[in-house]
């Protein structure tokens, strides 16, 4: 049996509720509030090429995210995503090397630390410090680097480039530092929506 005094308390809960919702669309539409822009279609390309061959792929299914006011920053990978142009180095990589079914994903997860001086209403290239840590083969390792914010339409595009050293990461492999680099070129490419 529902009594009057539970019925004061559903109420009670259920404009508390809505006051709450009604607060963060509030907050949600006031000018200069924090906006999280995102992509699932983001590019991450490498280059380890050590000898002769190509050892370069690219993965066009990174996910990522930031957010304007604080500068915080991810992306995310899954490793069987990056494409070769050689299937059969493909399945090295994600076999031999990358050890992809028991390492399936690789992430970032850091700051763009002079996020401030970047007017995201102003078309424009802003250059940007990005700094925090790479998570590769399980193995996470501090990584800081500079890249370019760019404004169009009100819509960023974040680049850069950095390299890495594949040992630091744990990935060990009978041609590093012969067929394949000791060290790997990373690019990165990611066009957000807001």
């Amino acid at each position: 049996m529902i009594s009057i005094s539970n019925i004061k308390k559903l109420a009670a809960a259920l404009v508390l509720v809505l006051l709450v919702c009604n607060m963060q669309t509030t907050n949600a539409q006031t000018p200069g509030a924090q906006k999280v822009y995102a992509t699932k279609t983001g590019q991450i390309f490498f280059n380890a090429t050590g000898g002769a061959v190509a050892i370069a792929a690219v993965n066009n299914q990174v996910d990522s995210k930031f957010v304007d006011a604080t500068g915080q920053i991810i992306f995310g990978v899954l490793v069987k995503g990056f494409k070769f142009e050689n299937q059969l180095m493909e399945d090295h990589f994600n076999e031999n090397y990358m050890e992809s079914s028991q390492f399936p994903k690789a992430d970032f997860k850091g700051y763009i630390k002079n996020i401030k001086e970047v007017n995201f209403t102003k078309d424009g290239n802003y250059p940007v410090e990005i700094e925090g840590n790479l998570t590769i083969h399980g193995t996470a390792q501090k990584v800081s680097t500079n890249g370019t914010l760019q404004i169009a339409d009100g819509k960023p595009t974040i680049t850069g480039e950095f390299s890495i050293k594949i040992k630091d990461y744990g990935i060990k492999g009978l041609y590093i530092g012969e067929k394949i680099a000791n060290e790997a070129k990373i690019k990165v490419n990611c066009k957000y929506q807001n």
